[in-house]
Parts: structure tokens; C-alpha cells; sequence
């Protein structure tokens, strides 16, 4: 038996485009639709402490779907930052931007946080998790064949830890593998055993 059999009562959605999150819901055995809608501005309080970003953009995204929300409905939502120096490192605009990003994160240890939102009609739960990922020293070349060959440009940090630079630049990591990938998957299941 599914040990998620718990969920088979709800209509399962995720609230996300990105088919990293698809993959890894997928590999803890999670029976569940994809819905995204427009429209939601990630933006955050300047005020709000840099570990906190992740949760409040995934509780953000939550609220947008609060008005559809039916009896039998249960949303993820989720939200993943890099974060260098104190600040968030958003997703690059262009491949300059990328290869800026990766030069700042190489030969250093940087963190990434994911916020989780579960959320049903009469219940709601956010976590946030943190990983520490360790770069190695890149080269220029390294970066440029990563950035061109990779084109990551939908990523946080500029990087897919599953991608050529995870093997080739990654010396370390400190908690959850698949919270950098976007999806603390251990927290969540353990989360969503309790739905």
C-alpha cells in the first residue's frame, strides 16, 4: 500500500510550472494535477528577513489560489532562493547575468531555502528547509561552457545542481539534495502524511 494512501481523498494539485517539482513529487509517489495561474507578483517586504522569503513566497502563491479552493482540494505551493552574502540571487535575465552569478558563487559556500505551502480548505502548513551547497573554484570556460550549454536561466542562482555543474562544481552540500533541486522532498512527504 501507497504509504501516501492518505491523499487518495483529495484532488491533488500542484501549484507549479516547473517540471523539476513535477518529477520530484512524482518520485514519492504522489497521485497529482499541475494548475498554474497568472498573475501572482513574487514580491516580498524589504523588510522581511532573507530566510524568510521562500516561506512568505510560497504562502503568497497559496492565497491566489484560495478563492477555488473546493471541499476535496489540496495545494502545494512552493518557492526555492539562493541566497550569497546575505542577499537573494534571483533567476539571471540574460547569459551575462548567469555567468555574473556563478562567478559570485564559486569557491564559496552559499545557502538555498525552500518554502512549501500545503494547504486544503480547512487547513494550512508552510515549511521552510535549508541547504548549504559548497562551489568549487570555476574558470571562466567552465562557467561560460556551463551557462551556454545549459542555458540555466530559469534557476535561482543560475545553476541546476542536477545538471554538468552539480557533478563538476558541487564539493559539498549540508541537508536536503532535492531542496536545492526546488522540493524538500523528505520534509514534505512527512508533511503530507499528516493530511
Amino acid at each position: 500500500m501507497n504509504p501516501l494512501s492518505n491523499l487518495e481523498k483529495y484532488d491533488v494539485i500542484l501549484a507549479s510550472g516547473s517540471p523539476r517539482r513535477r518529477e520530484l513529487l512524482s518520485q514519492i509517489g504522489v497521485n497529482f494535477r499541475v494548475m498554474t495561474i497568472g498573475g501572482v507578483e513574487e514580491t516580498y517586504p524589504d523588510t522581511l528577513p532573507v530566510e524568510e522569503v521562500p516561506a512568505f513566497l510560497s504562502q503568497l502563491k497559496a492565497d491566489a489560489y484560495k478563492d477555488m479552493l473546493q471541499g476535496n482540494h489540496l495545494i502545494i505551493t512552493a518557492d526555492t532562493v539562493v541566497i550569497n552574502d546575505g542577499k537573494v540571487v534571483g533567476k539571471p535575465s540574460d547569459r551575462r547575468e548567469a555567468c555574473n552569478m556563478l562567478r559570485a558563487l564559486s569557491g564559496r559556500t552559499h545557502i538555498v531555502i525552500s518554502g512549501v505551502t500545503v494547504m486544503t480548505a480547512t487547513r494550512r502548513e508552510t515549511i521552510s528547509v535549508t541547504t548549504e551547497v559548497d562551489f568549487a573554484q570555476l574558470s571562466d570556460d567552465e562557467i561560460e561552457y556551463y551557462v551556454d550549454s545549459y542555458m540555466p536561466l530559469d534557476k535561482a542562482g543560475a545553476y541546476g545542481i542536477q545538471e554538468w555543474i552539480g557533478g563538476a562544481g558541487i564539493t559539498g552540500i549540508r541537508g536536503s539534495f532535492y531542496n536545492v533541486m526546488g522540493l524538500p522532498l523528505q520534509r514534505l512527504y512527512a508533511l503530507l502524511k499528516t493530511f
